[in-house]
């Protein structure tokens, strides 16, 4: 598989499980990484969107990681790992959801889920962080 960023292969070695909904593998060659910090639910005035609603909380997210992408000159075509961080793992379908209208499904880049007790605050539901490669 080849992603639309020139330094970047996706790729699933063939003698492996075929993952759903990320990559096994996610090759960089030259160019820049960019590491993106855990983003949540928190608009540009610091408030939380979405109390309580998953869906929302994810959306924001997937903003704020959108955001920080575009101020490095990247897009999504350019993660090559995403890290999912959530207090409730049955709700991963509707983060699934959302992360399918940023990424390409067809070429997700390589993926960590986790369920934890708690993040930074009770009222965050979801935390995700971010690595993208950007050609030289």
């Amino acid at each position: 598989m080849t992603n639309p960023a020139e330094n970047i292969r996706l790729s699933n070695p063939e003698n492996m499980a075929k993952p759903t909904g990320y990559s096994h593998v996610a090759e960089v060659t030259g160019g820049r990484l960019i590491f993106i910090s855990g983003q949540v639910a928190l608009d540009g005035d610091g408030n939380l969107v979405g109390p309580g609603d998953m869906e929302a909380q994810a959306r924001q997210v997937f903003e704020n990681i959108k955001t920080v992408l575009e101020s490095c000159g990247a897009t999504f075509a350019n993660v090559v790992k995403l890290t999912f961080f959530t207090v409730d793992f049955s709700q991963q379908p509707i983060v699934r959801k959302i992360r399918d209208q940023y990424i390409n499904p067809a070429q997700p880049p390589a993926s960590s889920a986790v369920e934890v007790r708690k993040l930074f605050r009770d009222d965050i539901l979801i935390e995700i962080e971010a690595v993208a490669a950007v050609p030289a």
